[in-house]
C-alpha cells in the first residue's frame, strides 16, 4: 500500500512553520496515545504514522529532500527509525510533551512510570567524519570502507561493566527505586518532587565490582571498519547518518550514530554546476578553422566531439546525459563544452612571414557585420558604465 503524504498525516499545510507542525504532532499523539487506546492495533499503526512523519517535517535538511523527492528523498534507518514498540517513541520524542503532560491527561499511566527507570547504560556518543570524494566517484556512487577510532564494547564484561561473577546490587542512594523524592511544603499544601537518582542513574541498582578491564564503563578505545555505500548525486555538505555506528554506549547502553558529511575534492578539469559539469576545450587556430573530430574527457570515459569548421571562441557544446545523476531521482546532468582558441605566443620569423601573408587574405579580416556586432557591443557597455 503507498504511502501517505506526511503533511496529511500531520493534517498541516506545505508551507507551516516548525511550531505548526510540532503542535500538530502533539495533538495526535495524545489523540492516539496506548493509554486511551488500549489493545487499539489501529490507534497504534497511527501513533506510529504521525512519529514518522513529524520525525521528518520537522527537520529541514529531510523537509528540504521530501518536498523535493517525496518518500524516495528520504530513507528508513538514516532519516527515520522504524519503531518496534511505543516506549522506544516515548524515549525519543517524550520532550516534545513537556514533561508530565501524559500524566496530566492519563493520570500518570504504569507505561510511562516504567519506561522512566533507566537501564544502568547511557548511550554513546555521535561521531562526525568527513568522507572526501572525486567527481567520478560522485557520479557512479561508490563503496567506501572507512576505519574509524572510537568507543567499542568491552569484551571482557560484555559491556555491562562488572566483574564476572560479581553481579549488581540495589542502589543504597534511592532504596532500588531509581528515583529521589522531595517534599516540600507551602501554604498551597504538600509538593513532591521526583527526579533521576544521580548514583545509580535511574536503573536502581550499581555495579558490585568493577570490571577490571574497562573499569566499570563497560567500553574502551578501540578502532573499528563501517562500510559506506555512498549514493550516486550527492554534493558537499550532504551527510549519511549510520545509525549504532558512533561511539558504544556506557554500561551496556545504546550506542551513538555515525555522521558521514561528504566533501566533494576539486577536480583538475572539470567545474560542477549543479548537476552540470562544465569543461573548456582549447584547439589550435587551424584545428578551428578547418575543423576536427577530438576526444573531450567525460566522467565516464572519452566522447567524440565534432568540432565544425569555422568554430568560434566560446561556443558551447552539449553532451547530454553527461554530467551527475539527480539525487534520488531519475535522469543526469549535461556536460557544457567551452571552445578557446589557442594563440601561440612564440612565433618564428617564417611563421611571422606565413601569418602576415594569409591576413593580406579577406577570409582572415573581420567583415563589416562583424565590426558592426563589436560596435554594438561596445557601445552597449559603454552606455552601461560611462553614462
Amino acid at each position: 500500500m503507498a504511502k501517505r503524504d506526511y503533511y496529511d498525516i500531520l493534517g498541516v499545510e506545505r508551507n507551516s512553520d516548525v511550531n505548526t507542525i510540532k503542535g500538530a504532532y502533539r495533538k495526535l499523539a495524545l489523540q492516539y496515545h496506548p493509554d486511551r487506546n488500549p489493545d487499539n492495533k489501529e490507534a497504534e499503526d497511527k501513533f506510529k504514522e504521525a512519529t514518522e512523519a513529524y520525525e521528518v517535517l520537522s527537520d529541514q535538511s529531510k523537509r528540504e529532500r521530501y518536498d523535493r523527492y517525496g518518500h524516495e528523498g528520504v530513507r528508513q534507518g538514516q532519516d527515520f527509525r522504524t519503531y518496534t514498540n511505543i516506549d522506544d517513541i516515548f524515549s525519543n520524542f517524550g520532550d516534545i510533551f513537556g514533561g508530565s503532560i501524559f500524566d496530566e491527561f492519563f493520570g500518570g499511566s504504569s507505561r510511562r512510570r516504567g519506561s522512566s527507570r533507566r537501564s544502568m547504560g547511557e548511550r554513546g556518543s555521535d561521531i562526525k567524519l568527513r568522507l572526501p570524494l572525486t567527481l567520478e566517484e560522485i557520479a557512479k556512487g561508490v563503496e567506501k570502507t572507512i576505519r574509524i577510532k572510537k568507543n567499542i564494547t568491552c569484551e571482557t564484561c560484555g559491556g555491562n561493566g562488572a566483574k564476572a561473577g560479581s553481579g549488581n546490587s540495589s542502589c543504597s542512594t534511592c532504596g532500588g527505586s531509581g528515583e529521589i523524592r522531595q517534599v516540600s511544603r507551602s501554604m498551597f499544601g504538600q509538593f513532591v518532587n521526583i527526579s533521576t537518582c544521580p548514583h545509580c542513574n535511574g536503573s536502581g541498582s550499581v555495579i558490585s565490582e568493577y570490571c577490571p578491564d574497562c573499569n566499570g564503563e563497560g567500553r574502551v578505545h578501540g578502532e573499528d571498519k563501517v562500510k559506506v555505500n555512498i549514493p550516486a548525486g550527492v554534493e558537499s555538505g550532504n551527510y549519511l547518518p549510520l545509525r549504532g555506528q558512533g561511539n558504544a554506549g556506557r554500561r551496556g547502553g545504546e550506542a551513538g550514530d555515525l555522521i558521514v558529511i561528504i566533501e566533494e575534492k576539486e577536480h583538475p578539469y572539470f567545474i560542477r554546476r549543479e548537476d552540470n559539469i562544465i569543461y573548456h576545450l582549447t584547439v589550435s587556430f587551424t584545428d578551428a578553422a578547418l575543423g576536427i573530430e577530438i576526444d573531450v574527457p567525460t566522467l565516464y570515459g572519452s566522447e567524440k566531439v565534432k568540432i565544425s569548421s569555422g568554430t568560434q571562441p566560446g561556443t558551447m557544446l552539449t553532451l547530454r546525459d553527461k554530467g551527475i545523476p539527480h539525487l534520488n531521482s531519475n535522469g543526469k546532468g549535461d556536460q557544457f563544452v567551452y571552445v578557446n582558441i589557442f594563440v601561440p605566443t612564440s612565433l618564428t620569423s617564417e611563421e611571422k612571414q606565413l601569418l602576415r601573408k594569409l591576413s593580406e587574405n579577406k577570409n582572415f579580416t573581420p567583415d563589416k557585420k562583424t565590426k558592426a556586432k563589436e560596435k554594438d557591443f561596445f557601445d552597449k557597455v559603454k552606455e552601461t558604465f560611462f553614462n
